[in-house]
């Protein structure tokens, strides 16, 4: 009885061809473990059995020990996240608003966050820049009453940007690149207040201005006044004389300065 299977032998030409493809195979899965490839806006950083080794990959085509190490992908590009809050001012006065923060990971931080704080850029902004951000609007918010921050909100959110910047800094683990602070929700009948208040001040300084005015406006004729002795009044009447008025004033340094002089008449 024969068998339809033919005996294939290792050294036969079917067997070397068999070996040759495993062999080939294998390389290139191999090879594709080696590789790995950083997009544009990321940094990758690289473990081994678990361990942060080396500094942050760069985008392009990058190299790492097969099975041994694992990459783990980080964004670099600026990030922007509304927060909205509630805090209290200095006079007890509760407010609500968004405050949206622009931030980076740092690139050559990648590592490290990932060592002690993220193990992927999607936890940076829970684990690192949100408390920062809560705990500075807070102590920002505190300092000043309800008036003074619904009349200088720009003035504050600059304020708010630069203790956020600063509180961040002691980490140095991301970059702040802007606080922007919208949407301020305020009590009605303090609204109504705050304004009455800003209508008054505008007011006050009005008035402040025209007073100081009317002091530089007093100045002046003042110094006017002090400048002008006879020889100077009789070369301004000389300059206006129309030659038919009859009584002028008499020449300064005569004898009869001081008494008129008639014209075409009598004195």
């Amino acid at each position: 009885m024969t068998t339809p299977f033919r005996n294939v032998t290792p050294n036969g030409p079917s067997g070397s061809a068999t070996l040759l493809l495993a062999l080939s195979f294998t390389g290139l899965l191999l090879l594709a473990q080696c590789l790995f490839i950083v997009p544009a806006g990321q940094v990758a950083v690289v473990t081994t059995l678990g361990k942060v080794s080396g500094g942050s990959r760069r985008p392009g085509l990058n190299l790492k020990i097969p099975f041994l190490q694992s990459v783990y992908p980080f964004d670099v590009r600026t990030q922007v996240r509304p927060e909205k809050f509630a805090t209290l001012t200095k006079d007890l006065q509760v407010i609500e608003a968004t405050a949206t923060i622009k931030y980076a990971v740092k690139p050559t931080e990648a590592g490290r966050v990932y060592s002690t704080i993220a193990y992927n850029d999607r936890e940076v902004y829970p684990r690192i820049i949100q408390p920062s951000l809560l705990k500075a609007l807070k102590s920002v918010f505190s300092q000043y009453e309800l008036v003074t921050i619904a009349s200088k909100w720009s003035d504050i959110s600059e304020i708010v940007e630069k203790t956020v910047a600063e509180e961040l800094d002691k980490f140095d683990y991301v970059d702040v690149r802007g606080l922007d602070l919208t949407g301020l929700e305020i009590a009605e009948e303090y609204r109504a207040a705050i304004e009455q208040k800003q209508i008054a001040e505008q007011q006050l300084l009005r008035a402040q201005t025209e007073v100081k005015i009317a002091e530089q406006e007093a100045l002046r004729y003042e110094t006017l006044t002090q400048s002008l002795d006879d020889q100077v009044l009789f070369k301004l009447f000389l300059d206006k004389w129309d030659g038919k008025t009859q009584v002028v004033p008499a020449l300064p340094g005569s004898k009869s300065s001081g008494t008129p002089v008639i014209v075409g008449g009598k004195r």
